[in-house]
């Protein structure tokens, strides 16, 4: 779609260990916003007062009002400037790519603010803000181009798993379900001045392969294409994602596609993650990227890491050849992106491997 800026990042990909930056949620949190600031004035009663039912017309006791705190992506509409402040600060700490506040803008996720219909103006607003923001760092240091990755999150549901332990045939949602949602997520994304596309955060394969089929779509509707890239998230120590593949599985699963990177984030802190980056590293013929937590949950919810104890776990990954791009996912801020990429800096990234089939 711009290809100058798709051999810009591969040709900046073979020369040096790009930097992602850290979490959003994290971020937005130290602002303390009430309820009333997620809503702004649009969203004033917990509905959209710009969205007309064709057979209902909103007032104030129709049922629809919701609670929107914690709906961080409604942000990009209700508080655009703290989102590009966020973007603003991580770019100033050393990101080379950033990541848009479209976590849960699909469909699927948005059914619990009552808000579907936002899906894809919500990652056009989100894709919008991060462009504006890696363009003002651009136009600041021209040397250096800044680049937008389109987040497409996991959703609130599991194609691969039953919810209900009674009933372990059910599933929540359907692949085509999925599948819808993530076209209309993705042409948002596209529209609002991605440079590349990543399914994160992935859970569930299954969920991953009816994102990816709907970025496909995008494209072929378009006749031009993207850089993609997946992350998958191990959930706990058994080392396997919630559908129960490793990483040289879940890697296997999705080769198919072609990404331009393979990688993992969240759930562990990088010390638990560095054996199953290590697996990536030498089975992939993509790239690998990780972002992880900062350290696991605390008893209050927090993480404890500090932006010293992240680079030097990760400032080892990079020594080790096992990186091509690294950043933070949960409890991660500035400070933490600074660190890690001061670590880098300067480190080869990991060579791809060239992989010959058996004869």
């Amino acid at each position: 779609m711009n290809p100058e800026r798709a051999q810009s990042l591969q040709q900046l990909l073979r020369e040096r260990i790009l930097v992602i930056d850290g979490a959003m949620g994290t971020m937005i949190q130290q602002h303390e916003l009430d309820e009333a600031a997620y809503r702004g004035e649009r969203f004033a009663k917990g509905y959209d007062h710009a969205y007309d039912h064709v057979e209902h017309a909103h007032g104030d006791n129709c049922g629809c009002s919701r609670d929107q705190r914690g709906n961080n992506d409604l942000l990009s509409l209700t508080q655009p400037q703290i989102i590009q402040g966020i973007h603003a600060q991580y770019l100033d700490a050393g990101a080379d790519l950033i990541e848009t506040n479209t976590f849960n803008s699909t469909t699927v996720s948005l059914a619990d603010y009552g808000l579907e219909h936002l899906a894809r103006e919500l990652n056009e607003a989100g894709a919008r803000l991060a462009r504006e923001a890696c363009d003002a760092a651009e136009a600041r240091d021209p040397s250096r181009p800044r680049y937008v990755i389109g987040v497409l999150g996991p959703t609130s549901r599991t194609a691969s798993l039953s919810p209900d332990v009674n009933r372990p045939g059910f599933r929540a949602i359907t692949f085509d379900e999925l599948r819808v949602a993530y076209r209309e997520a993705a042409d948002g994304l596209i529209d609002g001045g991605a440079d590349v596309l990543m399914v994160e955060t992935v859970f569930d394969t299954l969920n991953a392969k009816a994102a990816l089929f709907a970025i496909e779509e995008a494209f072929d509707a378009r006749g031009v294409r993207l850089p993609v890239m997946v992350s998958g998230t191990i959930t706990d120590a058994s080392g396997r994602t919630l559908s129960g593949q490793t990483a040289e599985a879940f890697w296997y699963s999705l080769r198919h596609a072609q990404p331009l990177a393979i990688g993992l984030n969240c759930a562990l802190g990088a010390k638990d993650l560095r054996p199953h980056v290590d697996v990536l590293a030498q089975v992939a013929d993509a790239y690998v990227s990780t972002h992880p937590n900062a350290g696991l949950p605390n008893a209050f919810g927090g993480y404890d890491e500090t932006p010293e104890d992240m680079a030097d776990v990760l400032g080892e990954f990079a020594r080790a050849g096992m990186l091509n791009l690294v950043g933070g996912c949960c409890g991660t801020t500035p400070a933490h992106i600074a660190a890690i990429a001061k670590v880098v800096e300067g480190i080869a990234p990991r060579t791809l491997p060239s992989l010959v089939a058996a004869a």
